[in-house]
């Protein structure tokens, strides 16, 4: 009976079979363990000599780590395993026998030499467990906004202008068909360095997510987003997943309590359906099982004052760094809205506060354990003459976002939304110490390959 490791607590005293992956092999003379994978978990299958075939132990002992394989057998419960269960092997065949210089050894590698090796290091089980996670987080997220209405609204990656500022804009040039030469070189004529951009990579799909909330209500998009940042540090990559979402008639405090709600209702999803990913990552559940409603609220200036009495040197109008917000998280146990952000780092596109008009009616949710921001959001300025004022003001090029403005001038409403970095949470629920781990094929200012 073919069976998936997951459900192996169904099928304890029957004969089963597994296809998979042999990643760990180890022999005492007469019995050889092998420890096999079949993507939904882990399994130890014993081969003993004195109960198989000669043909059938023989297979055993050709057998190499990373070689495909199908293991027929006798499944039992097993404490001792550090799987829980086993299988008495009675038969074994190999699929594909793998090669003898699989390039990840059991010895220690260097973070770099791991990441050059990705197609090959998403095999272990540490990687297993983040993926698994960062799967139900994203299904979590799907599941809960299709719950509270939202419709989906795929957002384009292909994009004319800047939605997160100009300099971090990843050029994207159409270029002419190569001419008829044998080794398709590049012309001559064609100077890509000056060549005028066709398009750029969608920094965020927040702007398209606007212009369809006046025919769905709600919605959202969930998607690879870039940024050309120069930033090294170990919560940034330049490709990276966001999920945007943008509600009508939506304003500032109920977009604070429908993020805390979504953010809460994603980490009860992983507890329960995650329980062995965590044993692997050995990640303790518990500070993610404290988290309650609601969550504390800090003001911009609040949160300096909060960050001196911690030690920083953060000034008046500077935005919170990495340090900052690491500094902040280690000292609250939940996540941490801070709100109402000076205007002179924030985009074009935040509504002001009425009552202080140098402030946006804007947040960003802080993770507990040191991890910092997860979500960036607020409240949309919904009224066209001010959003032309604030366009001029940042120096935009107001005929690249016409389109933009038509919004505000047929059918504007009130509107707020945010978006929540993937690779953020993942990092944060799975206790990573660097997002490169975060994503199946991380992409940073220096790598990307494979």
């Amino acid at each position: 009976m073919s069976f998936l490791i997951k459900d192996a607590r169904n099928f304890v005293g029957q004969e089963v079979e597994i296809h998979g992956w042999v990643f760990n092999k180890r022999s005492s003379g007469s019995v050889i363990f092998l420890q096999l994978r079949d993507g939904s978990g882990f399994i130890q299958a014993v081969v003993s000599k004195n109960e198989v075939s000669p043909e059938v132990f023989a297979t055993a002992q050709e057998t190499r780590d990373e070689s495909t394989v199908v293991v027929a057998g006798h499944l039992k419960e097993e404490p001792r395993s550090p799987f829980s269960f086993e299988i008495q092997t009675r038969n074994l065949k190999i699929v594909s026998l793998a090669q003898t210089d699989f390039p990840i050894s059991a010895k220690e590698h260097g973070v770099d030499f791991l990441l050059g090796q990705r197609h090959l290091w998403l095999r272990f089980p540490r990687q297993w467990a983040i993926l698994r996670i960062r799967d139900q987080i994203a299904s979590s997220i799907n599941q809960f906004l299709h719950r509270e209405g939202y419709t989906r609204l795929d957002s384009p990656i292909l994009t004319p202008s800047a939605c997160e500022g100009t300099t971090t804009l990843f050029p994207v040039p159409y270029l002419p068909a190569w001419p008829d030469v044998t080794d398709q070189s590049v012309p001559s004529w064609l100077n890509l360095d000056q060549a005028k951009p066709y398009a750029y990579l969608s920094q965020s799909g927040q702007l398209y997510l606007e212009a369809g909330i006046a025919s769905l209500g709600k919605v959202y998009d969930f998607g690879p987003t870039f940024r050309a940042e120069k930033s090294k540090t170990k919560r940034h990559l330049t490709e990276f997943w966001m999920m945007d979402a943008e509600a009508a008639f939506l304003e500032y405090e109920g977009l604070l309590d429908f993020e805390e709600k979504m953010v809460l209702a994603v980490i009860q999803d992983v507890l329960a359906a995650c329980p062995a990913e965590f044993k692997t990552l050995e990640r303790d559940p518990a500070p993610l099982a404290q988290i309650k409603s609601p969550f504390p609220k800090l003001t911009y200036e609040e949160t300096l004052k909060k960050l001196r009495e911690l030690g920083s040197d953060i000034k008046d109008g500077e935005d919170l760094g990495n340090d900052d917000e690491t500094r902040l998280m280690n000292y609250f146990h939940q996540p941490l809205f801070v709100m109402k952000f000076p205007a002179t780092f924030k985009a074009f596109y935040f509504k002001r506060d009425e009552q202080r008009p140098e402030l946006t009616l804007s947040s960003d949710l802080l993770a507990p354990e040191g991890y910092g921001e997860i979500i960036g959001g607020g409240q949309r300025e919904d009224d066209y003459d001010t959003l032309l004022k604030r366009m001029k003001e940042a120096g935009l090029n107001t005929q690249d976002y016409e389109w933009y403005l038509d919004l505000r001038r047929y059918g504007a409403s009130p509107h707020s939304g945010f978006g929540l970095g993937l690779e953020r949470m993942v990092a944060w629920i799975c206790k990573l110490e660097h997002i490169r781990e975060a994503i199946p094929f991380p992409r940073t200012i220096y790598r990307f390959t494979p």
